[in-house]
């Protein structure tokens, strides 16, 4: 067991150093900061000019950018925003849904003769008047942070529905429990069709629509008149307004009204004073204002683009500490991953610094050439989607910046929009690719978009000149192109420097092409065989708790792979022969059996398969205890009449432990696997008990200490493991007589 140790503490001490030191950490992120800065200071920081009022001026100084009356323009853009009414959104609330769940509720509680009428009765009187304010929260909390709704909409729309809610009368709870189940069916049907007719219409005031129940009902297919009036006091209560007043629409609106106010400004470029022009005290003012004097310098741009680099750093940074960590243990970024993202943004900054090197203000489209979703297309590949997301907020601001050519604004959200379109176009392009080609097609897809949003924004202006109209949508067109070509090209460097096993990389693994799964076939196919199945099964559970999926599918192909070494001593490769273990001593068979994960790993590294799949194979089986050939030892001691000189720590594999959920996952669907092939006529209830006593007996025997495993997650892959084992082995599992065809199909 001292050894098992040794083992454990050396794969440790392999994953610590620079990977995760903090000190690093806080490199990486001063580096970062850096990067911004120096990125953005030179756009950001304006140009002063050593000016003395009442002396000649010794240059020309233009209008760095629009200076205006503020005061003036103020006054007229508050006078635009009060011309602004307030503003009703459309909210697609479904009434009908609302409706089939209460009928739904009924024709279950109908049919169950365990429940009395009165107790019926009582469970509809308090079930019925919640279900439209849980209907309600239930939306707004679907909605919260889509994007499709605000926040403020939605509590609006919690406040005027739940004050306009029907109350449904006291009798109408006491003809509920009579209703029979084609009854029901009919009358769902009804209601459901007239909620979904009336809530169709932009509803301010429900009551509205609720005076239409009855005429729509009574012209129904209906027939009994308890019938109907049950549906209309339904309808009624499912009906509710749809049409909120937006309070940030409104606002927003008012703010843009103010923004199209026309200001009282002087033009960006025109001259203030002209070389040897006296500077006059309103000439010195008019400077002042524009911040051009450098006397009157302050460092609050510099001060201004510190702090927003140091928000791009935090933006990043909390982000992938929100969702993954980026110190601790196990981090999802630790810091080879950071250091590979600063590279990313490094690359992609520096080819935007390149292309607006020939950038002015009158060939600004030479700003579109930039192949700015090169660095959010490695960042979904090689990281994952949600970073590269955030990524290309990031590059979409930053663009803004650095091809601000005629410096109206601090940032020419022109750029930044095409951008963002072109990122988020890729990104979702090139999103679980699974073969190069994929990239050239996420190329031609930004090529596109990027394409058709310099269209729309050069159609959208003021003039149209045809020209650059031309030029922009050509650049834009080519950016995608050169974006897939460079993606491409560097992707392997990235790949082979930090070990990434991207998607595309476990799909070229997973090809029965590849010489280890040919070699896995030919010579071990029952293994093979086995291996296929514990990548079904484990694939299954892990996308179930929401691990790598792919990752587990390919690890399983792999995990067996030492078995090759020495075939025959494997059940699953035993055809036709005598088990060679019959005629050897207990600790050889226990040496070859553990073998074959060290041997796996072996020939693994031997192939340069990346670190995630070699570490599958050396720890699926952790530190399990090799219960069969330990009794077998015991016995002949006892019949050899001698003590025994080993303990059970010595039939035990080496480990270490599952370090990550996947190999843990994969650990467990093995021993499933292996568990179902050696039932002679499994049913669901063995299945269930086998994966329960499987799952428990590692758990007790601490195997996922070393994983982050929790309770509810082994609950998960228990679950999810069961539901693969019966697709799979549906053919072989016996059912009770008493299930009935329709609960089988369940």
């Amino acid at each position: 067991m001292d050894r098992n140790k040794d083992n454990r503490h050396k794969y440790r001490t392999r994953t610590t150093g620079w990977k995760q030191s903090a000190g690093v950490r806080y490199a990486l992120l001063f580096l970062f900061m850096l990067l911004f800065y120096f990125n953005f200071s030179p756009y950001l920081v304006p140009q002063t000019y050593n000016v003395k009022k009442g002396a000649v001026s010794e240059k020309t100084i233009e209008a760095p950018k629009q200076i205006f009356d503020e005061k003036a323009t103020l006054q007229a853009q508050e006078k635009a925003a009060e011309a602004v009414e307030q503003i009703y959104t459309f909210v697609s609330l479904r009434g009908d849904q609302l409706a089939d769940q209460i009928f739904a509720r009924m024709d279950q509680l109908n049919q169950d003769d365990g429940v009395t009428t009165e107790e019926k009765i009582e469970i509809y009187r308090n079930e019925i008047p919640r279900k439209y304010e849980e209907y309600l929260e239930q939306f707004a909390k679907s909605n919260r942070g889509l994007g499709t709704y605000n926040d403020s909409l939605l509590d609006e729309m919690l406040q005027a529905a739940k004050e306009q809610k029907y109350a449904i009368p006291e009798e109408t709870y006491y003809k509920l429990p009579k209703l029979e189940q084609d009854q029901l069916a009919e009358m769902r049907t009804v209601a459901m069709e007239t909620v979904r007719k009336l809530m169709g219409e932009q509803l301010r005031d429900a009551e509205t629509a609720r005076a239409r129940v009855s005429e729509l009902v009574n012209t129904s297919t209906l027939s009994n008149r308890t019938a109907r009036e049950i549906v209309q006091e339904l309808a009624r209560y499912a009906i509710m307004p749809n049409k909120f007043l937006d309070k940030e629409a409104t606002n927003d609106a008012r703010a843009n009204a103010r923004e199209m106010t026309q200001r009282v400004i002087i033009p960006e470029g025109q001259v203030i004073v002209a070389k040897g022009e006296l500077i006059t005290a309103e000439k010195y003012e008019m400077l002042e204002n524009a911040g051009l004097l450098q006397d009157k310098k302050t460092y609050w741009p510099q001060l201004g683009s510190f702090l927003l680099s140091v928000l791009f750093v935090v933006i990043l940074f909390n982000f992938m500490a929100q969702s993954g960590g980026i110190s601790g243990a196990k981090p999802k970024y630790g810091n080879p991953q950071l250091f590979m993202l600063l590279l990313i943004f490094i690359l992609n900054l520096t080819m935007m610094q390149i292309v607006s090197i020939p950038q002015t203000a009158d060939t600004s489209y030479v700003g579109y050439l930039a192949p700015v979703a090169t660095g959010t297309m490695l960042i979904a590949l090689l990281l994952d989607m949600q970073v590269a997301i955030v990524s290309s907020f990031l590059f979409a601001i930053a663009g803004s910046i650095i091809f601000n050519a005629d410096h109206e604004r601090l940032f020419d959200f022109d750029y930044g929009f095409v951008i963002a379109v072109v990122s988020f176009s890729a990104i979702f392009a090139v999103h679980r690719a699974s073969q190069r080609s994929t990239i050239l097609k996420a190329g031609i897809m930004a090529s596109l978009f990027g394409a058709l949003s310099v269209l729309a924004i050069q159609l959208l202006g003021e003039k149209i000149d045809e020209s650059q109209l031309l030029y922009s949508t050509g650049f834009a067109f080519a950016s995608g192109l050169i974006t897939a070509v460079l993606v491409i090209g560097i992707m392997p460097f990235f790949e082979v420097t930090f070990g990434i096993l991207s998607a595309l990389k476990l799909i070229e693994l997973s090809s029965p092409n590849h010489p280890l799964l040919r070699k896995l076939l030919t010579e071990t196919p029952g293994t093979y065989h086995h291996s296929v199945m514990v990548g079904n099964l484990s694939e299954a559970a892990a996308e179930a708790i929401g691990a790598d999926g792919l990752l587990c599918r390919v690890g399983s192909f792999y995990h067996d792979i030492g078995k090759t070494k020495r075939p025959n001593y494997f059940i699953e490769n035993q055809t036709n022969i005598e088990n060679p273990h019959d005629s050897i001593e207990p600790k050889l068979s226990k040496s070859i059996i553990v073998a074959h994960a060290r041997d796996g790993v072996e020939m693994l590294r031997g192939y340069n398969i990346p670190r995630p799949i070699r570490d599958i194979a050396e720890q699926h089986h952790g530190t399990t205890f090799l219960k069969y050939f330990y009794h077998k030892a015991l016995k002949q001691a006892e019949e050899h009449g001698v003590e025994p000189d080993f303990t059970a720590d010595d039939f035990r594999y080496p480990g270490p432990k599952a370090q990550s959920k996947e190999a843990a996952i994969v650990g467990i669907a093995d021993c499933v696997e292996a568990a179902v092939r050696s039932l002679r006529k499994p049913t669901m209830e063995h299945i269930e008990t086998m994966i329960h006593k499987i799952i428990k007996d590692r758990l007790d025997d601490n195997q996922f200490n070393e994983c982050d495993l929790t309770m509810k997650e082994l609950d998960k892959i228990a679950q999810t493991l069961k539901e693969a084992v019966i697709g799979i082995f549906h053919s072989r599992i016996e059912y009770p007589e008493d299930v009935k065809p329709k609960e089988r199909l369940a």
